[in-house]
């Protein structure tokens, strides 16, 4: 008995250390190299806040930190903002810094779309990307849909607001408005996201859902999240359960449009424009590989949403904090 004692004397001993120091060096800057464990316990107590504190330990660091996972956990990643590195990384250099298979594990639930792609399978689907988005009919399309929503959707809502006295998330608006902005030009299907009841929409949720499951493979050992992904339980699930709905819903504005073009029915004639995906469903090889074009479909989504939604909501966050700079803008 007096052993056992001794061992949970020791062991609370243990704890109190560790949860000492980890409050000690939460606020320090750059994050504490802990034995066996490294920087994830640091990176773990701040992932309620991970973009802020991002930036401010990329900031300090000269904007380039190699972040140090635990001990065997193949966790190590080397994280930059300086726009040198980025454009020798992704733009003079591309083809020397492949994704690779840690890559695509990672990102299995985007398929054989683009952002997934290496060599040659990545210099087609590019090549057939810039031809579709470069073609004049996207580009009325493109003129076109943005506007249409930022004054039948976006003015409404926020006329709606101001009127009523409402507190708003100007984040979750602009996620609304480049959600169905984006949607409409991949598909021409308008999922109705962006309303003056804010509602639920199944396809944005399970977005979320999945890039949240993405981000958390990120900062956890491969082996934790693939046994999560084996039983079903957690985030895993969730990504399962995403996929699972964005596969659905995609496959019928698949089929909704293979429909449309069977029959003939043009959206608002050529002179409006084409979608993404009737131009994608008129290449010759491809409109009958359902795999590729939701794959196609997902990609698409993915950098059309979170990109613009995210800058819209920090440009507007600057200029709030810049009364000089809002001054000009209205003059």
């Amino acid at each position: 008995m007096a052993s056992l004692g001794y061992y949970e004397v020791l062991l609370s001993l243990l704890c109190f250390l560790f949860l000492f120091f980890l409050y000690t060096t939460i606020d320090v800057v750059f994050p504490w190299n802990w034995p066996l464990f490294e920087m994830l316990p640091t990176l773990l107590c701040h992932v309620h806040q991970i973009h802020d504190w991002a930036t401010r330990v990329l900031c300090e660091a000269g904007g380039t930190f190699l972040i140090k996972g635990p001990f065997l956990a193949n966790m190590n990643m080397l994280v930059t903002v300086d726009p040198s590195n980025v454009h020798y990384i992704m733009s003079s250099n591309f083809l020397n810094f492949p994704k690779g298979p840690e890559f695509l594990k990672i990102f299995d639930f985007l398929g054989d779309g683009i952002f997934n792609s290496d060599s040659d399978l990545w210099r087609n689907q590019r090549k057939l990307a810039q031809l579709q988005l470069s073609h004049p009919r996207f580009h009325r399309f493109l003129a076109k849909t943005p506007q249409d929503k930022v004054e039948k959707g976006l003015i409404k809502v926020l006329e709606h607001v101001s009127k009523q006295g409402l507190v708003v998330d100007l984040q979750d608006l602009f996620q609304r408005l480049t959600f169905d902005t984006t949607c409409i030009l991949v598909t021409r299907y308008d999922p109705g996201c962006l309303s003056i009841d804010l509602p639920h929409v199944p396809f944005s949720k399970a977005m979320d859902d999945a890039e949240e499951a993405i981000f958390i493979r990120h900062i956890v050992p491969e082996r934790v999240w693939k046994f999560q992904t084996w039983v079903g339980i957690g985030h895993e699930k969730k990504l399962r359960n995403a996929r699972e709905t964005l596969d659905h819903i995609i496959a019928k504005y698949i089929s909704m449009k293979r429909d449309e073009l069977s029959r003939e029915i043009k959206s608002n004639d050529e002179e409006g424009g084409v979608d993404l995906l009737t131009s994608y469903l008129n290449e010759e090889g491809i409109e009958s590989d359902d795999k590729f074009l939701g794959d196609t479909i997902l990609n698409f989504m993915i950098a059309g949403r979170d990109t613009t939604s995210s800058a819209l909501t920090w440009f507007f966050w600057l200029v709030s904090t810049h009364p000089d700079v809002e001054e000009k803008i209205r003059e």
